[in-house]
């Protein structure tokens, strides 16, 4: 056979087997209905007698009616400390719900504390969105199979084997996700924000730290927060773990194998000095014991409904994305925005330019082009930046030099390993409204948050928290990050893009996108031009 035959023959097979597949697929993959929701279960409400609600009822009284403490977690360590610290404080129930968490490292580190509140007879229930979920299986069935552990699954793929055929061919509901990340303990202390659970998002990770912002809170938010978890936990979208993967048919000493293995793996993670330097830290003492420092002041919790998943709820007032742009709307004086993924739609872009002419100082933190981990967010958010210069509106990108810059200069910021690795990559979610109320969470600017993905999140009201962020982002700003500037051209034509930062203490100018050769620009001019925004 000729070798264009043997192409046409092998393109053939290939198309055959798709459609095979295709055919098949809906059958053998279809997710198991009569098996799903699980059982209906909700937050624990009288947790008074907790250690927790023991040593935090007290010191909510002391604050004004209505308030919540709530203490940010800038430092991935600190940020790590606390979840272990929580889940060593529990007593009676542990609720955390992710978009990652990988059972490895700092996972495999957490996992084991989980397990040991499981031992000591807390319920513990791990809600995680199953796209990221591959090669876990066996895990998650082992977590699953503790009696006071239930793990359940958000959107899950139904065939465990052949996820990217599924991605394929169920495109449009394995595309929607659950983004929300929160840890609960007891009903009385909660945290919420940006991160993932995994290396890189406490600085744990030599090659890549996400640079990120979690908030511990305590007070009458946290009952929000329970109430959004239970809605996802109960929602027809969330699988227990024993309807898509064992389904009673595992080797009970295989899983107890398994199980063994985890909680040694945990225990290794936990050994290592970076882990016990974690654990012997005051802020992990001070959880523990209930002594939690920060700030007072309102607490609003943000959420997407579980609904938006499986249903079409545009232009739903009460969504996450709708609720930041009016909390945006609200700005007088100053709208600071710090989002990795900064994509307007024309929307979005048009509300800056409004806030910016009324008046309003607008700015925007976003990854460089060296620093984003998606290119083609950047390929998204470019044709955007040229109309918010005109207006007014100021745009910073992060370096991916941030954390050597800052250290050259002796910021403060690294002494607990938050600008720890050699790239820098921002991945906080937060908008500051008036130098005093701030919203922190998951939800990015861009079309994937408002459309696509899940989101929640917190907006505090406190003029001494947003006036500490703000002060270390006003000294450190220029240095670690590129300002973008338009200047006038000397030849007369259309004022040039340029980008301005601080190097060795002196302004250094690019004229032509840092850290982008001609390659790359070629790869994100196509990726601009392509129908893919919504996906952003």
């Amino acid at each position: 056979m000729s070798t264009p035959m043997r192409r046409a023959a092998a393109v053939l097979r290939l198309v055959l087997c798709l459609v095979f597949c295709a055919g098949i697929l809906p059958g053998c993959g279809s997710l198991p209905e009569a098996k799903a929701p699980g059982p209906v279960t909700t937050v624990a409400s009288d947790t008074s007698g907790t250690r927790l609600g023991k040593v935090l009822t007290p010191r909510l009284a002391r604050v004004p009616a209505g308030q919540s403490i709530f203490y940010p977690l800038a430092s991935g360590p600190d940020a790590l400390g606390a979840r272990l610290a929580m889940a060593r404080g529990a007593d009676r129930t542990l609720d955390l719900q992710t978009y990652i968490f990988e059972t490895t490292g700092t996972g495999a580190a957490l996992l084991g504390d989980i397990i040991d509140a499981a031992d000591r007879g807390v319920r513990v229930r791990l809600l995680i969105d199953d796209m990221h979920t591959g090669g876990q299986d066996k895990i998650l069935a082992a977590l699953d199979a503790h009696p006071n552990i239930e793990v359940r699954l958000f959107n899950p793929f139904a065939n465990r084997s052949m996820r990217w055929l599924q991605l394929m061919l169920g495109f449009s509901r394995l595309d929607r996700r659950m983004h929300n990340k929160s840890m609960t303990v007891d009903n009385q202390l909660t945290l919420l924000g940006g991160r993932n659970v995994g290396d890189a998002y406490f600085s744990a990770k030599p090659e890549m730290d996400f640079s990120d912002l979690d908030v511990l809170v305590a007070g009458p938010a946290v009952a929000q927060v329970s109430a959004v978890f239970d809605e996802y936990w109960n929602d027809r979208s969330s699988y227990p773990v024993s309807a898509l993967i064992h389904d009673g048919k595992e080797d009970p000493d295989e899983v107890h194998r398994l199980r063994k293995h985890l909680e040694y793996k945990g225990d290794q993670a936990k050994a290592s000095p970076y882990v016990q330097e974690i654990l012997d830290s005051g802020l992990a003492r001070g959880i523990e014991s209930g002594h939690l420092p920060g700030y007072t002041g309102g607490a609003q919790v943000i959420a997407d409904k579980a609904a938006k998943i499986t249903q079409k709820l545009d232009d739903d007032p009460g969504d996450a994305t709708a609720r930041v742009e009016k909390l945006m709307d609200s700005a007088q004086r100053e709208l600071v925005l710090v989002s990795p993924y900064f994509v307007p739609s024309d929307d979005g872009e048009a509300q800056l330019i409004r806030l910016a002419k009324r008046g309003v100082r607008v700015r925007v933190l976003t990854n460089s082009f060296a620093a984003t981990d998606v290119a083609a967010v950047h390929a998204g958010y470019a044709p955007h930046r040229r109309a918010l210069l005109e207006a007014g509106v100021e745009l910073y990108e992060l370096k991916a030099t941030a954390y050597a810059e800052l250290a050259r200069h002796g910021s403060k910021r690294i002494e607990r390993g938050w600008l720890s690795s050699s790239r820098a990559s921002l991945h906080a979610k937060s908008y500051m409204v008036d130098r005093h109320l701030v919203f922190i969470g998951s939800l990015n600017l861009d079309p994937r948050s408002a459309k696509l993905n899940t989101e929640m999140g917190v907006v505090l009201d406190s003029a001494p928290f947003c006036a500490n962020v703000l002060k270390g982002m006003d000294r450190d700003l220029m240095r670690m990050s590129y300002k973008v500037e338009l200047r006038p051209d000397p030849n007369g034509g259309k004022p040039r893009m340029v980008w301005v930062t601080q190097e060795n203490g002196q302004e250094k100018v690019y004229e032509s996108e840092p850290d982008m050769n001609a390659l790359q620009k070629l790869g994100v001019d196509i990726l601009g031009v392509l129908p893919i925004d919504e996906e952003l």
